[in-house]
């Protein structure tokens, strides 16, 4: 994925109201959108350096929007909007061999009061699949965790994919990692134990948990390699 437009690298002075960041580029300070609604723990620090996209949408209110920060040793992905795009184009190019085989994609499909954000038929004898994706970004001790906060949406995605499975449709928890520094990927079980307890029920159900990661720099991010996902 390249991104829209050149990203323009700035320092990062501080986040706060959640949505909102004040970057400094050059002698001018910006006040900039950030697309995560977690903790982004790990993420950020004041004088990190980092890159923001600017809107073609000459009215938009906020030209700027924060894409990455940089901890000294990798780039973050901090715009957890683009975890679907990355996962519908590695789908779509056959980077990802468990999902091979489906023709027909359908974002966002409604179940129950919800939505899914994949849908998946296959005119071969594969039985059609729903895809959640979420995006990581949180590394504590060393590995990847999800999520960074207590995510009660993530967890009625959990339990909608485990009666998805028992409907006898294949039922896939994606995750896309968006850091370099990390080499597994497991519930945040210390953050949000009942999203960990219900992953490990997922599993056990036969909900598939896969995690993919994504090499990020200020030309884009390009598909990675698979990682392992440990229950911790």
């Amino acid at each position: 994925m390249q991104w829209e437009t050149p990203l323009t690298e700035a320092v990062l002075i501080k986040r706060y109201k959640r949505f909102l960041a004040d970057v400094r580029l050059g002698a001018e300070t910006l006040t900039v959108h950030v697309p995560n609604t977690g903790s982004m723990t790990g993420c950020w620090a004041p004088e990190w350096q980092c890159a923001v996209s600017r809107s073609k949408n000459p009215t938009r209110k906020m030209p700027y929007t924060l894409e990455l920060t940089h901890n000294g040793e990798t780039w973050i992905g901090v715009n957890t909007a683009n975890a679907n795009k990355l996962a519908r184009q590695w789908i779509d190019r056959g980077l990802i061999p468990e999902l091979l085989g489906y023709a027909k994609i359908t974002p966002e499909k409604k179940v129950g009061d919800s939505r899914i954000d994949f849908y998946m038929e296959s005119h071969l004898s594969l039985p059609p699949a729903y895809v959640e994706v979420k995006s990581v970004t949180l590394k504590l001790n060393g590995v990847a965790q999800f999520p960074d906060a207590v995510s009660e949406r993530a967890q009625k995605h959990v339990r909608e994919l485990i009666a998805l499975k028992k409907q006898g449709f294949r039922a896939v928890l994606l995750y896309i990692v968006q850091r370099q520094d990390v080499h597994s990927v497991q519930p945040a079980r210390a953050i949000d134990p009942t999203y960990a307890s219900l992953l490990e029920e997922a599993q056990l159900a036969g909900v598939e948990v896969l995690a993919y990661q994504g090499d990020l720099d200020l030309s884009g991010i390009r598909f990675g390699r698979s990682l392992p996902v440990t229950l911790g």
